[in-house]
C-alpha cells in the first residue's frame, strides 16, 4: 500500500519506500486490506493543501511525515460510497483550514488507486459522467425559454451548469430527483454550512444561497414539469438554500395545488425537521418522502455543529416520529466522519434515535469539513471507538429492516395516497 502524495505542482506520485496511512478522528491509523476498493468511476483525487502527508518509511519502520516539498492528498467519493478513513496527514500551518470537501484516504497498490470505502449503494444515477453536457444545456435552453419569468429556473440553470448541481440538472433533464429550493433563511447556523459562512469563519462557502422567496406558482410551474413519471422525485431542501420549511406557506399551497392536477412522481423534503408545526403541515398536505439532516443523536454533539435556533434534537425526533405515523418514506441524511461517528456512544445513541422514529433509510453522507476545525469543536470521546467498517456492520446487525444506503429512493411500495 504505497503512500501516495503531490509534488508542488500538484502532480501524482506514489512512493514505493513508504507505506500509506489514513487517520480516525485525531488517530493516525494503519489500513486494513478488507478496507480498501479499488477507487470508484467518478471519485477524483484531489491535494490537501498546507499539508505533508504521513506514513510509515518501511526500511526503518518509523511513522512519520514523507520529507520535501509534498503535501498530501485524498480522494473525493462520488454518491453511493461511505469512507472509513480519512488521509494521513499533518498541517504545516495550524491557521489554514483545508476546503469544505469529504477527504477519503487513498494508495496505490497492485498498480492502481485504492481508497478506505465501503458501497453503500448503486452509484449509477449519481455519478456525474452520466449527466451529458449537451443534452442539459438542450433542458436549460428549454425550460428558460418556456418560463421566461420563473425565478427558480433562472437559479437552477446557474446551478446545475456553474455549480454542476446534480439535483439541479436532474430538474432540467426531467428524471429522478429534481431540485425546486424555495428558502433564503435558515433557523440552524450549521458550522459546515455550504451555502453561507460568516465573514470570520474561515471557511468559503463553496456555493451561493438564493436570495428570494419565489412565489407559488413558480414552485408549482417546476413540480409539474418534473412529476411527469412514476418514479419522479421532487425535492425541496437544497444545497443552495437554506432550511425549506421555514417557507411552510408556500410548501403547502403548492403541494395542493400541485396534487389537485397530478398524482404522478413522489414530493419529498430535504429538511433539519426542527420546526415541528411546520413539518406537520407539510406532511398533512400529501407529503411522500422526508430526509432529515443530522450528525448526531447526541444533544451536545449535535447542538454544537447546527447550532440550532428556536428547537432542539427532541423537536426533530417528534417531527420523523409524525412523520412516519402518517405513512411518510422517512430517512436520515447521516453526516459521517471516520473517528467520530463510529463512538460507541454515538452508535448506541443513533440505533435508540433510528427505532424511536420507525426511520425507514439511513443515508450515509460523508462529512464535508476541515478535521480540525470540525475535531475541536465536537465533545471528546467518551468510549470506544469501532471503526467505520464495524460502524456499519452493528447498524446492518441492529436494524435489518432499516435501509443503509446513500441518496433517496422511490419506496419500495406506495406508503400513502397523495391528496
Amino acid at each position: 500500500m504505497n503512500l501516495v502524495y503531490a509534488d508542488e505542482h500538484g502532480n501524482l506520485f506514489d512512493h514505493p519506500d513508504w507505506t500509506g496511512l489514513g487517520r480516525s478522528g485525531d488517530m493516525i491509523v494503519e489500513l486494513m486490506e478488507d478496507e480498501l476498493i479499488p477507487l470508484p468511476e467518478g471519485a477524483t483525487i484531489v491535494g490537501l493543501p498546507h499539508t505533508r502527508p504521513i506514513g510509515i518509511h518501511n526500511a526503518s519502520g518509523e511513522m512519520r511525515p514523507l520529507p520535501g516539498n509534498v503535501q498530501a492528498v485524498g480522494a473525493l467519493l462520488p454518491q453511493g460510497y461511505t469512507r472509513l478513513c480519512i488521509p494521513g496527514y499533518m498541517k504545516t500551518d495550524k491557521m489554514q483550514k483545508l476546503p469544505l470537501f469529504g477527504y477519503s484516504a487513498v494508495v496505490w497498490k497492485d498498480d492502481r488507486f485504492y481508497v478506505t470505502a465501503q458501497k453503500c449503494d448503486d452509484p449509477e444515477r449519481w455519478n456525474p459522467l452520466n449527466c451529458d453536457i449537451k443534452e442539459l444545456n438542450v433542458g436549460v435552453e428549454r425550460l428558460l425559454a418556456k418560463y421566461p419569468e420563473n425565478r427558480l429556473y433562472k437559479h437552477l440553470s446557474n446551478c446545475a451548469l456553474g455549480y454542476e448541481c446534480l439535483t439541479a440538472s436532474n430538474t432540467f433533464l426531467q428524471r429522478w430527483e429534481g431540485a425546486v429550493p424555495v428558502s433564503f433563511s435558515c433557523n440552524a447556523g450549521c458550522y459546515g454550512c455550504i451555502s453561507e459562512q460568516p465573514d470570520d469563519s474561515g471557511f468559503l462557502a463553496p456555493q451561493t444561497r438564493m436570495n428570494f422567496k419565489p412565489t407559488v406558482q413558480e414552485v408549482v410551474d417546476v413540480m409539474m414539469e418534473h412529476l411527469i413519471t412514476p418514479e419522479s422525485i421532487i425535492s425541496f431542501g437544497q444545497g443552495c438554500e437554506g432550511e425549506p420549511s421555514t417557507q411552510a406557506k408556500i410548501i403547502v399551497e403548492s403541494m395542493l395545488e400541485v396534487r389537485k392536477r397530478t398524482s404522478m412522481g413522489y414530493i419529498n423534503i430535504n429538511t433539519n425537521a426542527g420546526l415541528t408545526d411546520h413539518i406537520r403541515a407539510i406532511v398533512d398536505a400529501g407529503l411522500n418522502l422526508m430526509r432529515v439532516s443530522t450528525i448526531s443523536a447526541l444533544d451536545d454533539h449535535y447542538n454544537a455543529y447546527y447550532k440550532p435556533r428556536g428547537y432542539s434534537l427532541a423537536n426533530v425526533e417528534k417531527s420523523l416520529r409524525y412523520a412516519s405515523d402518517k405513512g411518510v418514506y422517512t430517512s436520515i441524511n447521516y453526516l459521517i466522519f471516520p473517528g467520530v461517528t463510529d463512538r460507541e456512544e454515538e452508535i448506541e445513541a443513533m440505533l435508540g434515535f433510528v427505532k424511536r422514529t420507525g426511520l425507514k433509510l439511513i443515508q450515509m453522507r460523508n462529512l464535508n469539513i476541515d478535521p480540525e476545525s470540525y475535531l475541536e469543536l465536537i465533545p471528546k470521546p467518551q468510549g470506544e471507538i469501532y471503526g467505520m467498517k464495524q460502524m456499519l456492520e452493528i447498524f446492518a446487525d441492529e436494524l435489518p429492516d432499516v435501509v443503509i444506503g446513500s441518496y433517496t429512493h422511490v419506496p419500495p411500495a406506495p406508503l400513502k395516497q397523495p391528496l
